[in-house]
């Protein structure tokens, strides 16, 4: 046996909460990673990040136990140690032998974006997915679908308003938009903001007279909008990636939504049984093909690791690239753990893939350290 073989298992620290928007998914896709990497005797401390910032140590062995997600707005009412800031919760992290991995199941801002990413970065500390600037890429919309079309990519048009000018003069907006619609064959548009997920400040405007309410919603939670062309009667389609090497990526699905609304709102995602899933969406091999070539082009694009679920819209013939989530769902109804079965993992399996990434990546960008006498004079 080699020392390797003795030496001790590195924890998994997983990550979740978090002052977004997305607070409450993140609560769910966390704990249900972390059960998963205990059923194989992982050792894994849960870390929620408060709405506010804070960072509480949750007691060893707990379980959410199909808790809903408000009953962590109080984490010292599950014996939770905190709150403490980032600063001293990376120090705290980065001082054991074996260091942890960080499993960063964060949705939104904060955690998708390339903060959560930098932070870990400079504390010396290996995580899971996307580096800094895929996961800012990935995260903010409108410089993703800009850099698609410079790849070439398929994207559905839009318009971009930010919340000073919609203040500056929200009339000049409006005429813009509806000239934008009037252009595009159909008055609808589909409105949300730039930098979040789970449909959360999403809106169908149907008319004119719907798109400024639709942009007071979408400002509510960011600065920057985006208005997309509505592209009728397509099909949300969803991919999955997985790995590091651009060259022997894995690729999954795609799976169908079947959205129980007028469109995959944020109800129509969270509520049990209101929209229907399948792992394996009915489409021409042809078309399977196209999808995998955009959804490994994109990744590729931004740069993405460890892993990722790729978005599409399907109408006819028609294929639109959507957006990129860098740190995809795992709730029960998520798409991104279920299309992985068709390469062998299950649930438990792909959470322990994504950790062996983050340390193969570890392993990788490894580098000699720098003395005062390396640097040019």
């Amino acid at each position: 046996m080699s020392a390797a073989d003795d030496a001790p298992r590195a924890p998994i620290a997983v990550l979740f909460g978090g002052p977004s928007a997305e607070h409450d998914v993140s609560i769910v896709s966390g704990n249900a990673i972390a059960d998963a990497l205990e059923t194989a005797d992982q050792p894994v401390q849960r870390i929620l990040i408060d709405l506010a910032g804070g960072w509480w140590w949750l007691p060893a062995g707990h379980r959410r136990d199909g808790r809903a997600p408000a009953v962590y707005d109080d984490p010292a009412a599950l014996g939770a140690q905190g709150p403490i800031s980032a600063g001293v919760a990376t120090d705290l992290l980065r001082a054991p032998q074996p260091q942890p991995i960080v499993f960063v199941a964060l949705h939104g801002p904060f955690g998708e974006d390339g903060t959560i990413q930098g932070m870990l970065q400079a504390a010396g500390l290996a995580y899971t997915g996307a580096g800094v600037t895929a996961s800012a890429i990935g995260m903010d919309k409108a410089v993703f679908k800009r850099l698609a079309r410079g790849l070439g990519l398929p994207v559905v048009d839009w318009r971009e308003i930010s919340q000073s000018r919609w203040d500056a003069g929200q009339d000049a907006v409006l005429a813009d938009l509806t000239a934008f619609a009037e252009g595009t064959g159909d008055p609808r548009l589909m409105i949300k903001p730039a930098r979040l997920g789970s449909s959360v400040g999403m809106t169908l405007g149907h008319s004119p007279d719907e798109y400024g309410p639709a942009l007071d919603t979408a400002f509510r939670f960011d600065t920057l909008a985006l208005a997309e062309r509505y592209v009728s009667d397509a099909r949300d389609l969803e991919v999955s990636v997985v790995g590091n090497d651009p060259a022997r990526l894995e690729l999954y699905g795609p799976g169908e939504i079947i959205a129980g609304h007028e469109f995959y709102d944020y109800e129509a995602k969270y509520t049990p049984g209101l929209s229907e899933t399948s792992p394996r969406a009915e489409v021409p091999e042809r078309t399977r093909a196209m999808i995998h070539k955009i959804a490994r082009d994109a990744y590729r694009g931004i740069g993405a690791e460890g892993f990722a679920r790729i978005d599409f819209l399907l109408r006819g013939d028609e294929v639109y690239l959507s957006e990129i989530n860098t740190i995809p769902g795992f709730t029960p109804i998520s798409l991104f753990p279920v299309m992985c079965a068709d390469g062998g993992y299950d649930f438990a399996g792909i959470c322990r893939r994504i950790v062996e990434l983050a340390e193969e990546r570890r392993r990788t960008m490894l580098r000699p350290v720098l003395t005062p006498g390396d640097l040019p004079r």
